[in-house]
């Protein structure tokens, strides 16, 4: 039988750049933890590429021109690219593909102009040390990121290695993750890993005081909540109760089946307007770490409100724009998902959504007013899309006794654009 394959034509292989950058991952060992060829890929280099103490760890091989990265580090990467064609060879630590310099390189020059000579990162070095299965692991990086990141996985017998930014941030780290209830948890400090100065020393976040930190360090938690610990739930619909808000809300109930309409996919924008706590924005990025959302608040205490409730809950990329829509919608990027939760029945607000949003991508819009509900039921008659409606009713004192008491009905509508 004839390959599937037989027909593809070659020539845009016969074409590609030959390799002529060299990414090469070192660790605190330098030159002894190389294999041959990653050696000989520093020994031949017209010019080498590396932080400071990554051009002086592999300085007995370097023969050609030695650069260390700019300040401020250029994510072009323009001084390399401009070497299309030299022999170029750029140090990394450990592993250039794991929250590294080689990803920033690829997203200048193709795969097939590199070879690649990673070492273990010190994700791997901090697994065997502590004797944990990394696929066990989540491994997060705060390398230059807030540490607010952290709060999403904080759950009981989860196992956590977070690559730090300096030697401040282990006792920053000890803190919120105490102050958030779980100061019980084991809290390794791993140190200038694979190299002469390696150190590994573990006690308990809530006893942590270290002050003689190595600035090149990794912290392991395994965790361990207390009884009021502040637990992010993987699902959605989280507790009200876990954000700060003044009433002007999407609900628990409601916010669920609002995500599910949603849905969210890989990598996607959402714009939440009339964002007010934030909550639907905050659970659509909690959903996977690819998520955006921006948030469109016209009322600043609210706006601010929603950052602080964005960066409780771990997820502080969210944007919130401060305006009044449609106005508020000039110059923001093109998103794949709007949430209409509040001055949807104004004028033009739910036209330019419409407007903005991109072929294929999804609308949904609550109501719980009349007005709005009327506003809904006209873009249904007149676009298509389907219409629920959704009723919630808790238990509470009546009396001695306890009885029923309906929450207000919301109307939902959800479309997708042709």
């Amino acid at each position: 039988m004839a390959s599937e394959y037989a027909g593809i034509d070659n020539a845009s292989t016969e074409k590609a750049i030959a390799p002529w950058l060299s990414i090469v991952g070192i660790g605190e060992n330098g030159l002894a933890g190389l294999g041959e060829d990653a050696r000989r890929a520093i020994e031949t280099a017209e010019f080498v590429f590396g932080g400071k103490r990554h051009l002086a760890l592999a300085a007995d091989a370097i023969k050609g021109e030695a650069s260390p990265w700019p300040v401020p580090f250029d994510v072009e990467m323009a001084d390399v690219v401009t070497l299309r064609g030299r022999k170029v060879c750029v140090l990394a630590s450990g592993d250039p593909f794991f929250y590294g310099v080689g990803v920033t390189l690829l997203r200048q020059v193709s795969a097939e102009e590199t070879v690649s000579y990673p070492a273990p990162s010190a994700f791997s070095l901090a697994a065997s040390r502590l004797g944990w299965a990394l696929q066990d692991v989540e491994c997060i990086s705060l390398h230059g990121r807030s540490i607010d990141l952290i709060r999403p996985h904080l759950h009981s017998g989860a196992k956590l290695i977070v690559l730090t930014s300096d030697e401040k941030a282990p006792a920053l780290l000890a803190a919120l993750v105490s102050e958030t209830g779980f100061g019980a948890s084991d809290f390794s400090l791993l140190e200038a890993l694979g190299g002469p100065r390696e150190k590994v020393r573990t006690g308990n976040a809530a006893k942590f005081s270290l002050s003689d930190v190595d600035p090149l360090n990794v912290v392991a938690i395994d965790v361990v909540a207390d009884e009021k610990a502040r637990i992010i739930p993987y699902s959605q619909g989280l507790d009200d109760a876990l954000f700060e808000h003044d009433g002007q809300m999407t609900k628990r109930e409601i916010r669920a089946v609002t995500l599910s309409s949603l849905g969210p996919r890989h990598g996607e924008l959402l714009w939440d307007i009339g964002a007010g706590s934030g909550s639907i924005g905050i659970e659509w990025m909690l959903a996977h770490p690819s998520l955006r959302a921006i948030g469109i608040e016209q009322h600043p205490e609210r706006a601010e409100r929603a950052m602080r409730n964005a960066e409780a809950f771990g997820v502080p990329g969210l944007e919130i724009v401060i305006g009044t829509v449609p106005g508020a919608f000039e110059g923001l990027p093109t998103p794949d998902a709007i949430f209409i939760g509040g001055g949807g029945s104004e004028a033009g607000v739910l036209d330019g959504a419409i407007a903005a949003l991109k072929p294929g991508g999804r609308l949904v819009a609550n109501a719980v007013t009349l007005e709005m509900e009327a506003t809904l039921l006209a873009a249904q008659a007149r676009l298509g899309g389907s219409l629920i409606r959704l009723e919630v009713a808790r238990a509470s004192a009546v009396g001695s006794m306890q009885g029923w008491r309906p929450a207000m009905p919301v109307t939902q509508w959800a479309w997708v654009k042709p």
